[in-house]
């Protein structure tokens, strides 16, 4: 008899709980999607967070982390989903993981996951990406490659987000190639190529005049052509 009120008793406690848990993930559901009503990013990385914690799918995981990396958050989303690379990660995690350790500065690592991007399904966008951290990394030939490549499927509609200044800005991202391409001919042949890699950075000032960096690469161009005279 013990025994039995002791199985009853058992059962009823998971009843319970599987019940008390099924409540909560109804809660927080309902206050995610208010959090994302109201555009409050830390209410909803909570609400994401502790669904994550009572039902953990990787879907979850990878939402969790594409908000943290939206913030700049880049510790914390890689914190959330890990920097391994496997074969049966979805393309938003591979993409976060990508942009995440190329902002902490982990450019090696960074090149691996935009390169699985990028022979997934070559774009415009992924071909800048991939030729700007070969060129860092010292891979010329490779970034050449890309480079060649986006300035031959680019549209004049495509544009990219910059962050070196204070406030971030937005160029024509057929001009962030001729940037790249610019850097690419001077690096090859610094006294050789100086009057081309001028030439190209005007043609990128041409599209967009107000191209920070397409600026600033000139005028340091500008200075050591100066100085040689």
């Amino acid at each position: 008899m013990k025994k039995l009120i002791l199985v009853i008793v058992v059962m009823s406690s998971l009843s319970m709980t599987a019940q008390t848990k099924s409540e909560l993930q109804k809660h927080f559901e309902k206050y995610y999607q208010q959090m994302k009503k109201q555009g409050d990013v830390q209410g909803v990385i909570n609400a994401m967070t502790h669904l994550d914690v009572l039902a953990p799918t990787q879907a979850r995981k990878d939402t969790l982390a594409y908000i943290y990396v939206s913030e700049g958050r880049n510790m914390e989303a890689l914190n959330t989903i890990g920097i391994e690379k496997s074969g049966t990660d979805s393309d938003l995690n591979t993409e976060i993981k990508a942009i995440a350790l190329n902002a902490l500065g982990e450019r090696p690592r960074a090149l691996e996951f935009y390169t699985v991007l990028y022979n997934k399904k070559a774009t415009p966008t992924l071909a800048y990406e991939v030729a700007d951290l070969k060129l860092q990394t010292g891979d010329i030939a490779g970034a050449k490659e890309k480079v060649e490549y986006g300035l031959a499927n680019v549209t004049d509609e495509m544009r990219r987000t910059y962050y070196e200044t204070q406030q971030p800005y937005q160029t024509s991202l057929r001009a962030g190639f001729l940037y790249l391409k610019a850097i690419l001919i001077y690096s090859e042949e610094k006294d050789a190529n100086q009057e081309v890699a001028l030439a190209t950075l005007n043609r990128a000032l041409a599209i967009d005049p107000n191209f920070n960096l397409a600026k600033i690469s000139k005028e340091a161009l500008l200075s050591r052509k100066k100085g040689e005279n």
